[in-house]
């Protein structure tokens, strides 16, 4: 494992600011009101020539009860017992508060590694709350300035002897004793899901479920997930990386700019994913905003799967079951034979089946059709159903190719591919998913006009 640091303080101090200066990209959703932050979000960081794991954390609030608030709380202290430095972030301009005290405090008798860093203290404005950091006893303050980069250097100096010892520590076996034993594991690429559905379906009651541990934040409130939380894991074996990401409204009743970010960051995490797990509620599967997700993903070229959620709160299953898969058929034609998998994230029930559909979707978007099994079948397709003959003329399709996967992508050549019908197109898509296995991925079927290259001479 990397030397990891987590970013800590209270809500509105630049951490997530800072997360995004040192990884170098705008992963950490950032806005001018408190709180923003509530899961962890992990990145690769550098800094000159260091390299390391950095954990943004949720603000911390004196909470203690059970809580939003109190469950956040949670999650950080987790993220600094996990860590092996932790970076306390406090607000030059506001100074040492109370709450800057008592978690203060709180690391020091923890005995955890702490630096301590004042943000914001670009400027005269900052000066005093600088000084003033000196009274929390944590060491030298670091005059930063994430959103300006400034202060960068000075905590170069601070972190490099804690990485360099953690690095010399490890070469001599001393920090994981148990490295080495997955190379085989490190050397199989993670597969990369997105969770996604409208809001309270349970996306992150099923990623924790996946990964047996509460390491996303949940609870009944809807809307808790903000940030795209991307997630490495073994999933029985298989290494996956899963994206949990905020429940995604109907685009009318998204009118608040932080949610407008939240849902931007869900679609990134769509097109960064290979596999689309579809979370829905079985009180309300495939409503409208289900079904314009789906759209989505098979825009986008994503295998998709239907994962139903509560299912063990169900009635007349059977029925349900048979219902649901009517539904899918219907309103989703685009994604015909997509699996639909039912799942109790809460109870773990279901969750084999829903990663062996995971890895069949998986196979299926990167399956390959040998171009002479391929162009015989499209001869048996034409015999059955030639193309139309528009103004007496019959338009030829003389040869077809597989051009890609991830999705199947295929090219025939056509001699008027501009006079072709929609509807015939549909019905060779329909052909390929029925002759090929092809259910629930996109297939993309493009003409060119050009001869057969095998037919030169003829």
């Amino acid at each position: 494992m990397p030397f990891t640091l987590a970013i800590i303080g209270r809500p509105n101090v630049g951490k997530s600011t800072l997360f995004n200066r040192l990884v170098g990209k705008r992963l950490a959703l950032v806005d001018d009101r408190p709180g923003v932050t509530r899961d962890l979000r992990e990145g690769d960081a550098r800094l000159g020539d260091l390299s390391f794991r950095v954990v943004d954390t949720a603000g911390l609030e004196e909470a203690t009860d059970d809580s939003l608030p109190a469950r956040m709380r949670r999650l950080t202290e987790r993220a600094v017992a996990e860590s092996d430095l932790c970076l306390f972030v406090i607000d030059a301009r506001a100074g040492v508060t109370p709450t800057d005290q008592v978690f203060a405090d709180l690391l020091r008798r923890g005995g955890r590694k702490v630096l301590l860093a004042t943000n914001k203290a670009e400027g005269r404005a900052g000066e005093a709350g600088m000084y003033e950091a000196y009274s929390l006893g944590l060491g030298e303050p670091i005059p930063l300035s994430a959103e300006h980069g400034e202060g960068m250097g000075e905590l170069y100096a601070a972190l490099e002897p804690h990485i360099a010892a953690f690095e010399a520590a490890e070469a001599s076996g001393e920090a994981d004793p148990a490295a080495g034993e997955d190379d085989d594991l490190a050397e199989n690429r993670p597969m990369q899901i997105a969770v996604v559905g409208r809001p309270n379906a349970g996306k992150s009651t099923l990623v924790n479920a996946i990964l047996r541990e509460d390491r996303l934040l949940t609870g009944p409130e809807a809307g808790i997930t903000r940030d795209a939380i991307s997630v490495d894991a073994l999933w029985e074996g298989r290494a996956f990386r899963i994206f949990d990401t905020a429940g995604m409204r109907k685009k009318a009743k998204v009118q608040e700019k932080l949610e407008k970010l939240s849902v931007s960051d869900g679609l990134r995490a769509v097109r960064f994913a290979e596999v689309v797990i579809l979370l829905m509620d079985v009180e309300s599967a495939f409503e409208t905003q289900d079904l314009r997700i789906a759209d989505l993903a098979e825009r986008e070229g994503r295998a998709v799967v239907y994962a139903v959620n509560k299912w063990d709160a169900a009635e007349d299953r059977q029925q349900l079951l048979k219902d649901l898969h009517e539904r899918a058929g219907r309103l989703l034609p685009q994604l015909s034979g997509t699996p639909l998998v039912t799942v109790s994230a809460l109870t773990g029930k279901g969750l084999d089946k829903l990663k062996g559909a995971v890895e069949r979707q998986h196979r299926i978007w990167n399956m390959r059709v040998p171009t002479a099994r391929l162009n015989e079948w499209l001869s048996a397709m034409l015999s059955a159903h030639p193309p139309p003959a528009p103004g007496g003329r019959r338009i030829r399709i003389r040869f077809a190719t597989q051009v890609k996967s991830r999705p199947p992508s295929f090219v025939a050549f056509c001699s008027r591919p501009d006079e072709l019908p929609a509807a015939y197109t549909r019905y060779l898509v329909g052909g390929l998913r029925r002759d090929f296995g092809l259910d629930g991925v996109p297939i993309r079927f493009d003409y060119r006009k050009r001869e057969n290259p095998y037919d030169k001479g003829r």
